[in-house]
């Protein structure tokens, strides 16, 4: 008699399972940037991913302090050590003023800080604001464009660069052949 209750259940649960939207589908890696450390240590990767109109920012990235840490892309595809400052301001082709609080809303560069755990690494991904193919002209211009870890976090305020410090970890989304 308990099975029989069960069997409805059991379907019902498979059924509601097929009918799962995939939202379009796979995500289709467009570029991948090694990060590397201001001492030239391979400290993660930063990929673009795209799926249908919409290109999100992946990130995994070890050696950081425990907490917060600002992320973005920076301008200039340029991640000369020892301090990253090659890479420019924020990529930020709109003018906007800085941070997710902005009255304008964010610019292109801004993307949430990194919550980086205990062990020092941190994962995460943003997707970004703007037509697909505007956001992978800005990205892919002649020079490409720089993904930036700071010191620390952004405050989402501050223009032009939220106050998160110096650039520990730098990597290069390159131009497109």
């Amino acid at each position: 008699m308990r099975i029989a209750k069960l069997l409805p259940i059991a379907a019902g649960t498979f059924a509601l399972a097929a009918c799962a939207t995939t939202y379009g589908g796979e995500r289709e890696m467009i570029s991948s940037a090694p990060l590397i450390s201001a001492d030239g240590t391979a400290a993660g990767t930063a990929t673009l991913l795209s799926e249908g109109s919409s290109i999100y920012v992946s990130i995994e990235a070890t050696g950081l302090s425990e907490g917060q840490h600002g992320f973005h892309l920076h301008q200039s595809g340029q991640c000369t050590r020892p301090d990253f400052t090659s890479a420019g301001g924020h990529l930020n082709p709109t003018d906007k003023s800085h941070g997710i609080y902005s009255p304008d809303g964010p610019h292109l560069g801004d993307l949430p800080n990194l919550n980086v755990g205990a062990d020092g690494r941190a994962n995460a991904e943003a997707v970004l604001v703007g037509s697909r193919d505007g956001i992978l002209a800005d990205i892919f211009d002649a020079d490409g464009t720089a993904v930036i870890v700071h010191a620390g976090a952004d405050d989402y305020r501050t223009d032009p660069a939220g106050d998160a410090g110096s650039r520990v970890l730098c990597g290069v989304f390159g131009p497109l052949n």
